[in-house]
C-alpha cells in the first residue's frame, strides 16, 4: 500500500507467554487486518489494482531488554533487586520475551512490525538502539541503573515500559520505575516522554492495545486528505479548524474546487464505457440482500459515477481520504445527485470519506478509523436525555464492523428530498465508541454506549438511538464542538492514550 508521505512520529499470574496474552483482549470487537482490507464496495474501481488502495502504515516497534550483571563484593550491597543477575538469566529472559513478542505480533489486528529484540547493559548500547528507524521503544526493564533507563527512554520515540511481577522473573524496575524514572526522586512527574499510562505489568495484552493506539496516531499525523470545495469547520467555533488540522495534526490538505469537479463529471458523463459500468455496479449494489430502493434509480447510478470521479481524485493525490464541503447544496447541482451514497460506498471499501468538510471532527474520525480498523460514522448529535441520545446523518457506512453489510434503505437526502442517501439499520445492542472533538483541540469527550434502536424520524436518514453508558447530565454539561464520530466496538482507552501523546485533554462520560 502506498503511504502518501511519511508521518512524523510525535513525542509524545501465570506464564506470560500463554495465559498472559488474554486473547479476548486482542480480538474482542476488532476485525482482522485481512477482513479490513477485504471490505470493498460493489464498484469495480475499488478492486482495480491500478487504483489507490486504502492506506494503513505499519507501526515499527523496537523491543529492548535492559539488565545488569553484578559482581559479588564483600561486606557491602553488591546487587539490586530482581531475578536477572547473570548472562544465563538474561538469555532465558530473551527467549521468553521473544515468544511473547511472536504471540503479540500474530494477535495484532493492525500492521505491526517487531524489530529484533535488543539486549543492552551500557548507555552506549542503549543510545545506538535509540537511533533506529522505529516508532515505539518497548522496554523490558529487568535491570540496569537509572542512567541506562534514561538513555533508552530519552529519545523522540514513544515508550512503553513492561515490568514483571508474576509473569516471569521479577524485574528491578517493578520496584523503582515510579520514584526514579517517572518522578526522578521527587514528588512531581518529570519524564518528558513516559508516564504512568506507559507502564504495563505482566500482561502483554495491555501492551498490545497501547500499540494499537500508537498505530492509530501514527496514521493520523501527517494524513493527506482531498477537500472538494475547500476545508471548513462547523460553526463560529470551527473557523480555525483547518488551521488546527494542519498545525496540530500536520494534515496535508489538498483542495479541489467545484469548477474542477464539474469539469471532471462532464468528461465522465461523456464516457459511454464508464457509464455502462456504473449502471452495472448500481444494479449489483441494489440486488444485494437487505437492500431496498426508495428513490430514483437514476440518482443511484449517478452516485456510482460520482464515486468513480472521487476515486480519480484519490488516485491523483495519492491518498485514501476525502471530504466534501457544501454537500447540502452545491454538490447536488454539480453532480445531479447527492454525495451521501458515494461517501458511504467509499467508507465501506476501507477509505476515509466525510461529509461537510468539518475539520473539527475529521481528525477524530481519522484517529478512530485507524485505531478500530473499521469505518466510522460522522453524525449530528441531539440533546441527551433519560440515558439516550439520537445520532443521525445521511452518509453512514453499511460495513460498520468492517466486514458485514448492514440492512439499508436507499432514500433521498432528507433536507433536500433529492439524490440517494442510505438509511443504515445498525444492529440493536451493538456496543459503540463515540468521540466528540472540541473546537480548540483542548479537550475531547468519550462516550460509551450501545444501539438501542434505529427509528425513522423526519431527520437525517441513518439514525440510531444510543443508550448512554454513563451520566446523561454530565454528558450534557461536557458536550462541545458539534459533530460526533461513532464506530462499532469499544476503543475509548485507545483514543485516550493516543490523545495523551498528542497533548489533547480527555473526559470520559
Amino acid at each position: 500500500m502506498h503511504t502518501p508521505r511519511p508521518a512524523r512520529c510525535c513525542n509524545s499470574a501465570g506464564c506470560g507467554t500463554c495465559a498472559g496474552l488474554a486473547r479476548r483482549e486482542f480480538l474482542a470487537g476488532v476485525t482482522s487486518a485481512a477482513g479490513f482490507a477485504a471490505a470493498r464496495p460493489a464498484s469495480a474501481s475499488s478492486t482495480d489494482p491500478d487504483r489507490q488502495q486504502p492506506v494503513r502504515a505499519t507501526l515499527k516497534v523496537q523491543p529492548v531488554l535492559t539488565y545488569a550483571v553484578p559482581r559479588r563484593r564483600t561486606a557491602t550491597s553488591w546487587r539490586a533487586w530482581g531475578a536477572i543477575q547473570t548472562e544465563q538469566d538474561a538469555a532465558a529472559e530473551k527467549d521468553r520475551i521473544s515468544r511473547e513478542l511472536a504471540q503479540m505480533r500474530s494477535a495484532a489486528d493492525f500492521p505491526l512490525e517487531m524489530l529484533p529484540l535488543a539486549a543492552v547493559k551500557t548507555n552506549d548500547e542503549a543510545a545506538a538502539v535509540g537511533k533506529g528507524p522505529h516508532d515505539v521503544t518497548l522496554v523490558y526493564a529487568a535491570g540496569g541503573d537509572t542512567a541506562l533507563l534514561e538513555t533508552v527512554t530519552g529519545t523522540d520515540k514513544h515508550n512503553v515500559i513492561f515490568l514483571r511481577h508474576r509473569s516471569g522473573p521479577v524485574y528491578l524496575w517493578y520496584e523503582i520505575v515510579h520514584p526514579r524514572l517517572l518522578r526522578k526522586t521527587v514528588d512531581d512527574f518529570g519524564h518528558p516522554s513516559a508516564g504512568i499510562e506507559d507502564v504495563v505489568v505482566d500482561e502483554p495484552a495491555e501492551t498490545l492495545w497501547r500499540l494499537r493506539a500508537l498505530a492509530g496516531l501514527k496514521n493520523t499525523r501527517g494524513k493527506r486528505i482531498v477537500t472538494v470545495g475547500g476545508a471548513g469547520g462547523w460553526g463560529q467555533g470551527g473557523r480555525k479548524a483547518p488551521d488546527h488540522a494542519r498545525q496540530i495534526w500536520e494534515m496535508d490538505v489538498q483542495d479541489v474546487s467545484y469548477p474542477e469537479l464539474g469539469e471532471r463529471l462532464k468528461r465522465a458523463r461523456g464516457n459511454d464505457v464508464l457509464l455502462k459500468r456504473c449502471r452495472a455496479d448500481a444494479d449489483r449494489y441494489l440486488h444485494q440482500k437487505r437492500t431496498s430502493l426508495e428513490t430514483s434509480r437514476e440518482f443511484v447510478e449517478k452516485s456510482f459515477l460520482l464515486t468513480e470521479v472521487f476515486h480519480d481524485l484519490l488516485d491523483e493525490h495519492r491518498t485514501d481520504a476525502i471530504t466534501i464541503n457544501r454537500c447540502m447544496g452545491t454538490i447536488m447541482g454539480v453532480s445531479e445527485t447527492t454525495a451521501c451514497l458515494p461517501l458511504s460506498l467509499l467508507n465501506d471499501a476501507g477509505y476515509l470519506a466525510f461529509c461537510e468538510s468539518d475539520f473539527v471532527a475529521i481528525p477524530a474520525g481519522i484517529l478512530l478509523h485507524y485505531i478500530s480498523g473499521k469505518p466510522v460514522f460522522l453524525n449530528d448529535p441531539t440533546y441527551p436525555h433519560d440515558g439516550v441520545i439520537t445520532l443521525a446523518h445521511c452518509t453512514a457506512p453499511r460495513k460498520m464492523d468492517g466486514v458485514q453489510m448492514e440492512p439499508v434503505r436507499i432514500l433521498t437526502h432528507f433536507e433536500s428530498d433529492y439524490g440517494a442517501a442510505p438509511k443504515v439499520e445498525m444492529r440493536r445492542g451493538q456496543k459503540l465508541t463515540n468521540v466528540v472533538a472540541d473546537f480548540s483541540v483542548q479537550k475531547w469527550i468519550g462516550v460509551a454506549g450501545e444501539v438501542a434502536g434505529s427509528p425513522f424520524l423526519p431527520i437525517c436518514r441513518s439514525q440510531i438511538d444510543v443508550a448512554i453508558h454513563g451520566d446523561t447530565e454530565k454528558l450534557a454539561a461536557e458536550m462541545r464542538g458539534f459533530h460526533w464520530i461513532t464506530s462499532y466496538g469499544d476503543y475509548l482507552r485507545e483514543v485516550e492514550y493516543a490523545l495523551k501523546k498528542a497533548r489533547v485533554g480527555w473526559v470520559q462520560v
